[in-house]
């Protein structure tokens, strides 16, 4: 047994804490929820509305230009399609708002933050064991206090979501930028750039497959969420799997499967191919 008198209990610190935001800034958490499904709902609703074949018209379309491939179109657009013939539809919808929106926001946060921490030695320092802990905590730590101050329903959902996806964003940001060449940087200093041209035509363009690595990993893992989003009201193809194990219901479980395994395919391969694209493209304008 560990000694008792060296044992320290954090519980009664958090609950004071986050029951202190609850008393003293309630109204505001409200609020933000408030404006923060004003924002989310309109997404959805179209994604929701619109007619099936026009969304799997516009995959078609974004997949053949970023390959010029039409076997790699109909693939993606055969992959969308089946989640309509299992029935799943919109619940697809609803969950890919949710991956879409959460992978927007993650991206705005995300690239600043990385490009802070490549410049900043002493914020990389106090910023990567905070997003060590994002990655590494269990998700349901930190819904716990989010549930408090937001309730049930999307906002907690989606800021779950984007608390699990940021860390590979800033990371393979930071990552990128630090790996341009000395020599590269060195030319341009000698040219008289300033710093927000080398960072603008230098560094992110050369940093392009890493930081395209990270929102590829980003938007997977925000995938991965739905399942856990479920749990706190949010619905879609997460609901459809949690529902099947309440009640043993394989076939039911299994469909959802199905569909999450489509929708990650058609996200990952789209966004290699745009990753692709763009690298192609900046080696043809910096030739």
């Amino acid at each position: 047994m560990f000694p008792d008198h060296f044992t320290f209990s954090i519980d009664n610190y958090v609950n004071k804490f986050v029951d202190w935001l609850i008393i003293n800034h309630g109204e505001f958490f409200v609020n933000s929820s408030n404006f923060i499904v004003k924002l989310f709902i309109p997404f959805e609703n179209l994604l929701r509305i619109s007619p099936w074949w026009l969304i799997i018209s516009v995959i078609g379309v974004l997949s053949f230009f970023s390959t010029r491939s039409f076997k790699f179109s109909i693939v993606m657009m055969s992959l969308l399609f089946l989640m309509g013939i299992l029935g799943l539809w919109d619940e697809s919808m609803q969950t890919l708002s949710l991956v879409l929106i959460s992978t927007f926001l993650v991206i705005c946060l995300g690239l600043p933050l990385g490009i802070l921490l490549s410049k900043s030695g002493k914020i990389r320092f106090f910023i990567l064991p905070v997003l060590d802990a994002m990655q590494t905590l269990p998700s349901f730590v930190y819904l716990i206090p989010v549930l408090m101050l937001f309730g049930l329903g999307k906002v907690p959902a989606l800021i779950a979501t984007i608390i699990y996806a940021l860390p590979p964003v800033v990371k393979l940001t930071d990552l990128g930028i630090r790996q341009v060449d000395k020599r590269i940087i060195d030319a341009t200093d000698s040219f008289g750039a300033t710093a927000f041209q080398k960072l603008l035509k230098v560094e992110l363009p050369l940093a392009l497959p890493s930081i395209m690595l990270g929102i590829n990993q980003a938007t997977m893992m925000a995938l991965s969420m739905v399942v856990i989003a479920s749990m706190i009201g949010n619905r879609g193809l997460g609901q459809e799997v949690l529902l099947g194990i309440n009640t043993l219901d394989v076939g039911r479980g299994s469909a959802a499967g199905i569909a999450i395994v489509a929708m990650a395919i058609v996200i990952d391969r789209l966004t290699q191919s745009f990753s692709i694209k763009l690298q192609k493209n900046k080696g043809i304008n910096q030739n």
